[in-house]
């Protein structure tokens, strides 16, 4: 049975037609994965929680995919959703619209984690695609309804996607994408993570996989590798991860 988050804590807030509720890490329904994280923030939650939840998956990637990472995060987030495993991303444009909209698409069930308040969503044009998140899954931000985005908005989400998720993907990114953080943090918290050969590719990649949980995605085996890994549980013991990501992260 989903249940609804926030259920017994703070009374929800109605926004432009929008019921919103707040949960915190005392709540019995707060993400187990976040919790465990070492810095748990109060939560705006917009939509409802699965036990499917427990092992998200975090699909990422630049937001100016090549025809091949657009199609590549797609068939991840579909195959994902087909065997029954959340998929979470943070509603930018590329990788991250891609992984939503096919796993919504697929009948599954996806997680947004905003760089903004949940009553400003970024890209403006995500606005149908951040309702259909929320009637199939949640939308969530640790900010203000009414807050704007801003650059250490952005990196507290992209911390925020790899404490949620039991593994992160990413797909593809430049030496400047926001991937990075999640990636980094992701290893951070003893978490798995995955690059598709086309992230692997990259000169920033080799130190990722270098670290102990850091793998290569194999387009022709990858999803059956990544859902054997998730089974075995975390590979390395987790550190504390304060989600404030400095400007320099």
């Amino acid at each position: 049975m989903r249940r609804v988050y926030g259920s017994g804590a703070l009374p929800p807030v109605t926004l432009a037609n929008m019921r919103l509720l707040q949960v915190g890490p005392l709540d019995a329904s707060y993400p187990a994965g976040l919790r465990l994280a070492g810095h748990a923030p109060r939560l705006w939650w917009r939509g409802t929680a699965g036990p499917d939840d427990e092992r998200c998956v975090a699909v990422v990637g630049t937001r100016s995919p090549s025809p091949a990472g657009f199609a590549r995060a797609r068939s991840l987030a579909r195959e994902l959703a087909g065997a029954g495993v959340t998929v979470v991303s943070g509603l930018a444009r590329g990788i991250d619209t891609a992984a939503h909209e096919a796993c919504l698409d697929a009948g599954g069930r996806s997680i947004a984690v905003l760089g903004c308040g949940i009553g400003q969503i970024y890209p403006p044009e995500n606005a149908g695609l951040a309702d259909r998140i929320a009637a199939h899954g949640a939308v969530v931000s640790q900010l203000p309804p009414e807050a704007p985005v801003s650059p250490a908005a952005l990196r507290r989400r992209n911390a925020l996607i790899a404490a949620l998720a039991a593994a992160t993907v990413v797909v593809e990114a430049g030496p400047t994408s926001g991937a990075r953080i999640t990636a980094r943090c992701a290893l951070d918290l003893g978490r798995h993570l995955f690059l598709s050969d086309l992230a692997a590719a990259e000169p920033w990649a080799g130190a990722l996989l270098a670290r102990p949980g850091g793998r290569r995605l194999a387009p022709d085996a990858g999803l059956e590798a990544l859902l054997a890994q998730l089974a075995g549980g975390p590979p390395t013991a987790p550190v504390q991860l304060a989600l404030a990501v400095s400007a320099g992260s």
